[in-house]
């Protein structure tokens, strides 16, 4: 604080001393001087109601400010403005809508996470609800309705959770979609497994001029990436297990139709619940992440054929997004990695030894201390995978030269790579 704003403070107190003492109104200055603090330097004021001076300024009610926030906010979508009203019946819920504003603190913040917690929220959704509270109160700081955000250092920032991770097999969608009630509900299903569009955001958006049957390609809009640069649309391939329904769908829609989903725009439509039912008659058990499973799956299996790049512009998200919560690790790559040791290893015994590997084959060999032929474990690199164990029986017996000395291998036929050396 500068000293001419100090001398200004002292003069206007002054002003405001006299005025109580006498009983005189406060001049104009003064009272412009008090409007102006009130909204920049709530502290002072505080401190001038308490004794006496001013009169205590009326706090903003918790429940008027939320609403007031959401209202004001027209540049938000409509879905969002859901997820601002839920995290705002949570707070009010909490705290009771007439509390003061600026009543709240950073304990009673921490208090509103544990209640979260306790109420069986999973982690992602408590921290999604942190970094909501946070823009509230971050809005009220900057209006300087209160000094500082009691939820500044929660932890809002979402981490990718393994175990609501679920590959959904081609062999289970194909089941479901026998039994989805309608050729819509196929559509659905099929967008979301072999299109990875988002549901709803996505689906509802979809209209038949958006098709190209010629060139085989989809243009998907997306509202949640619409403000990224080029993020509104992404284009789509047709892919096969799209191309009959789609065509289906198009021929009995009704003339003149635009949307390739049109009992399904209404916001009302509740896709969760009609989806767990589907899950239940098909005798299936449900995933964690129903809609996002289904996209996560589909952006996995293409990674296998199609570079990184590629698979992210048709999904719409990035890199990054996609290794932190898309890729999965699934039970196909265990049996791929398997099978491919078991081959290269099969092909060594049969071939003198010599795998089929872009890497160099190391032997190393332990001598055990015993007077029988020296029986080791040997070590086969096979790639990154490599193979230990002792000796069943022999197979193909090679020559090999280690260390300055020749070693007799006698290589075993199994899967496991198995040798025992004897030194010449």
């Amino acid at each position: 604080m500068t000293r001419k704003q100090a001398l200004s403070i002292k003069i206007h107190v002054e002003q405001l001393i006299a005025a109580c003492r006498t009983g005189f109104p406060v001049d104009p200055d003064t009272q412009e001087w008090v409007r102006a603090q009130l909204s920049s330097n709530t502290n002072l004021i505080c401190r001038l109601s308490q004794l006496g001076l001013v009169e205590a300024p009326q706090s903003l009610s918790l429940g008027q400010f939320l609403s007031d926030y959401i209202h004001k906010r027209s540049d938000l979508k409509e879905l969002t403005k859901r997820k601002l009203q839920t995290t705002k019946k949570y707070l009010v819920a909490h705290f009771g809508k007439t509390l003061p504003l600026g009543a709240i603190t950073q304990g009673m913040a921490d208090d509103f996470r544990l209640q979260l917690i306790g109420e069986g929220l999973s982690d992602n959704t408590v921290r999604k609800h942190s970094q909501i509270c946070k823009q509230f109160f971050t809005d009220a700081v900057r209006h300087r309705l209160i000094d500082e955000n009691p939820f500044a250092d929660q932890p809002a920032t979402g981490r990718p959770n393994p175990k609501r991770q679920y590959f959904v097999s081609r062999e289970d969608a194909s089941r479901l979609m026998n039994y989805c009630p309608d050729l819509e509900w196929k559509l659905i299903f099929a967008l979301c497994r072999y299109g990875g569009l988002r549901c709803p955001s996505e689906l509802v958006l979809l209209q038949w001029e958006h098709i190209d049957w010629e060139t085989s390609r989809i243009l998907v809009h997306s509202q949640k990436t619409e403000h990224h640069p080029n993020g509104a649309t992404q284009i789509v391939p047709l892919f096969p297990e799209l191309r009959d329904l789609l065509r289906d769908a198009f021929e009995i829609a009704e003339e003149g139709a635009v949307f390739a989903l049109p009992s399904y725009r209404s916001p009302s439509k509740n896709f969760r619940t009609r989806m767990l039912k589907i899950i239940k008659r098909a005798g299936l058990k449900s995933w964690p992440k129903l809609f996002q499973n289904l996209r996560s799956t589909r952006q996995t299996e293409l990674e296998e054929e199609f570079p990184t790049h590629v698979v992210c512009s048709w999904m719409g998200n990035s890199e990054s997004v996609a290794r932190k919560n898309y890729l999965q690790v699934t039970e196909d790559h265990y049996d791929r990695a398997i099978t491919m040791v078991q081959k290269q290893v099969q092909k060594a015994a049969e071939g003198g030894g010599n795998a089929p590997n872009q890497q160099e084959q190391a032997l190393a060999i332990n001598s055990a201390k015993t007077n029988k032929p020296r029986e080791t474990r040997g070590l086969l690199f096979t790639g990154a995978t490599c193979a230990t164990g002792a000796v069943a029986e022999e197979g193909l017996e090679a020559g090999v030269n280690f260390r300055g000395k020749t070693y007799t291998l006698a290589i075993a036929g199994d899967s496991r790579g198995i040798i025992r050396a004897e030194q010449l």
